[in-house]
């Protein structure tokens, strides 16, 4: 049966890893794609669309209108391939040595393919799988809190979801949350050799970074020796950074991009209340000196955390279906998964691949991790048809 399953969720693999759905470009003709295909089975769908109209979320039910079922959540967007150097198209299955390579295979389109396949097997359920779609979870989560919210308000109480991320098909009860800013400096533009006619904004967002470089650092020597999680604190990190116009001109505009990443029970808010004030405080400092210049921060994201307390129902029918019987584990990822626990769903994450894959040049999932995800479904739906 499990071959019979592969071959479907292969053919479909093909056809979700040809949409570029790097965050940046829209995901309505891979959205599109999965409504056709439902709509072959009868599955009526659901789009939750972004502000401007260009991204959705989608989510289905499959088989009856009932409590019970069971959430299959994965994201349709994937991260860039610029600058990567790939042995083959990044938008093309390529197998090799039996590991598929393309950009998503493994984070997350593999999942949501095997999911896909499973749809004629699941229709026959008892109780049903409730399959959702999101869009933008690369860069902060950013689409499936509307989406989650829908579902708690319009769809009959689900018993647990099940988030798809590469975890080699472990059970994964806890992850940390995610936290991104965006800081923008507008200082005064006049010649180099004359800093005393202008500021530089690329000298205070230096000493910005800085603060945050030190609060690292801090963040490592608060390591917790009992914590699941690798590392075992908070991290922060400066991901990317522009400014200037010329060496002889003081900079008119500088931005900086920074994400923390903390794991339950830590409160990224107090963390970054003395960075807030100070920048709070240039800001004022730089207004009064010249008008127009001044310092922005700004929340990008804010994804909660998964809390290992609120797992128990869902993994123990993870476990029933895989097997796994050794400690569930933790993630220093960031994922959908504690925004769905936020809503009330008891939720856990598990899924093929491996998440050393995601975001590599050359991407890939192993067939061997595909046929373990196929036999996962297989075994789901044969557990949805008992009462």
């Amino acid at each position: 049966m499990t071959n019979q399953l592969l071959k479907p969720a292969l053919a479909i693999l093909d056809s979700l890893i040809s949409f570029d759905t790097t965050s940046r470009n829209s995901n309505l003709e891979l959205i599109a794609w999965v409504e056709d295909y439902l709509a072959q089975y009868g599955v009526s769908t659901a789009r939750v669309i972004n502000t401007d109209g260009s991204k959705a979320n989608l989510y289905a039910t499959v088989g009856p209108n009932v409590p019970g079922g069971i959430i299959l959540s994965g994201h349709s967007d994937v991260v860039p391939v610029d600058g990567q150097d790939w042995s083959s198209d990044p938008f093309t299955v390529t197998e090799r040595e039996d590991l598929l390579h393309g950009r998503g295979t493994c984070d997350m389109k593999g999942f949501i393919a095997l999911a896909l396949a499973a749809v004629p097997m699941l229709k026959d359920g008892k109780r049903p799988v409730h399959l959702a779609i999101s869009y933008d979870e690369e860069v902060g989560c950013l689409g499936a809190p509307a989406m989650i919210e829908e579902i708690a308000a319009k769809l009959p109480q689900p018993a647990l979801a099940i988030i798809g991320e590469p975890t080699m098909m472990k059970p994964v009860t806890g992850h940390k949350g995610i936290c991104v800013h965006e800081v923008e400096v507008l200082g005064h533009e006049a010649h180099s050799s004359l800093t005393h006619l202008g500021i530089s904004a690329n000298m205070i967002a230096i000493e910005l970074m800085h603060d945050l470089a030190e609060l690292a650092r801090e963040l490592w020597d608060k390591a917790d020796p009992d914590s699941p999680f690798i590392p075992p604190h908070a991290t922060l990190t400066i991901g990317k950074m522009e400014g200037g116009t010329a060496a002889n001109i003081l900079a008119r505009r500088a931005t900086f991009i920074f994400d923390l990443r903390c794991p339950p029970g830590t409160d990224p808010d107090v963390i970054l209340k003395p960075f807030k004030e100070k920048a709070a405080a240039i800001d004022v400092q730089l207004k009064a000196a010249f008008p127009g210049t001044g310092v922005r921060v700004e929340q990008l994201s804010n994804a909660p955390p998964l809390d290992q307390s609120g797992s128990a129902e869902a993994e123990a029918f993870v476990r029933k279906l895989t097997g796994d019987n050794a400690p569930a584990g933790v993630v220093s990822y960031a994922a959908e998964a504690g925004q769905f626990s936020q809503a009330g769903f008891p939720t856990i994450i598990c899924g093929p691949g491996s998440i050393e894959q995601a975001h590599q040049p050359d991407e890939y999932i192993s067939l061997d991790q595909f046929s373990r995800s196929a036999d996962f479904m297989l075994r789901l739906a044969e557990e949805l048809k008992q009462p």
